[in-house]
């Protein structure tokens, strides 16, 4: 069996690259790929070479990290799936892959795939809010309305049950989403946003102006959770960090996928508007094109949707 997977090979140089698999091993899952996504805000800065975080790419590299398929084949060890299982994994822009069942989150068949998909950012998201964890009367700032800023405000407000949310998103088109989740206040400019009014607050947007304006709107002794990559600005401590005596935290990848999937997944009903950070559909073959087409802002979706057609 041949697996294609999409391979950057230097910058703005994407390829599908062809390799055969070895046998399945008795620890092993083979997954047909149905659907992926691309995760703008992490990839679009390593497709550019643009990543601040990340001065010295070396190449090849693999893409992507959200999968979404269906179980062809497992090894006689495994227990936790079976074969015709539709599951989620992280290794990205591949039309099949194997993985260990360890690295596979469960979904159950009728629940839409877009929604699905969600999950993964959904506990990375939920990861910097329970660093943070606040209390229900806390007042809380998200700065950026992207898919992380969403999902965190989603998490916040569902999960946590936190009573005052605000977010500064300065893209008017990106108030919808926040403002049906239960956000009281959705900023666009930075003037909005009141000096030393908020407890915590998560950084998504991965802009320093917007880091800046956090900062300044925190009460003493707040504390921040980091979520965005900071691979677009550089971060640095502003006079209101030292001033305040704020804390900082860093948060990265989910606190427990399989775990998080079992609340997010029966969040659906409530929840399936969250399906609308999908703003741009492509097919596996037209892929290459869409990072083209990101990149010369052609098109600026939140979210991109892949769909494969692979059959076996």
């Amino acid at each position: 069996m041949k697996q294609k997977s999409l391979i950057l090979t230097g910058p703005k140089n994407l390829i599908w690259e062809t390799c055969s698999f070895s046998p399945l091993k008795k620890d092993e899952v083979s997954i047909k790929t149905i659907a992926g996504a691309i995760s703008i805000g992490a990839e679009l800065p390593q497709y550019n070479e643009s990543d601040v975080t990340d001065s010295h790419p070396t190449y090849p590299r693999e893409t992507g990290y959200e999968s979404y398929g269906e179980v062809l084949e497992v090894g006689s060890n495994v227990t936790q799936v079976k074969v015709g299982d539709h599951v989620l994994a992280f290794y990205g822009h591949k039309d099949l892959a194997i993985v260990k069942p360890n690295k596979i989150v469960a979904v159950p068949k009728q629940l839409d795939y877009k929604y699905a998909l969600l999950n993964t950012l959904s506990c990375d998201a939920a990861k910097g809010v329970l660093k943070l964890n606040p209390e229900r009367v806390s007042r809380v700032l998200v700065t950026g309305g992207g898919t992380m800023g969403i999902l965190a405000v989603h998490f916040l407000k569902r999960y946590m049950n936190v009573s005052h949310v605000d977010m500064l998103e300065s893209n008017k088109q990106r108030h919808v989403i926040p403002k049906r989740i239960g956000v009281d206040n959705v900023f666009s400019t930075k003037n909005e946003v009141s000096e030393h009014s908020y407890d915590y607050a998560l950084e998504c947007s991965s802009s320093f102006a917007a880091f800046k304006t956090l900062l300044r709107s925190m009460k003493s002794e707040g504390k921040v959770s980091i979520l965005s990559d900071g691979n677009k600005d550089l971060f640095h401590l502003t006079e209101d960090f030292y001033t305040k005596e704020l804390t900082i935290v860093g948060s990265s990848d989910g606190w427990n996928y399989h775990k998080h999937a079992d609340w997010f997944f029966k969040e659906y009903q409530s929840s399936s508007f969250l399906k609308d950070v999908f703003e741009h559909e492509v097919s596996q073959e037209d892929l290459i094109h869409c990072f083209d087409e990101l990149h010369t802002n052609q098109i600026s979706p939140m979210k991109v949707l892949v769909h494969y057609n692979r059959t076996v």
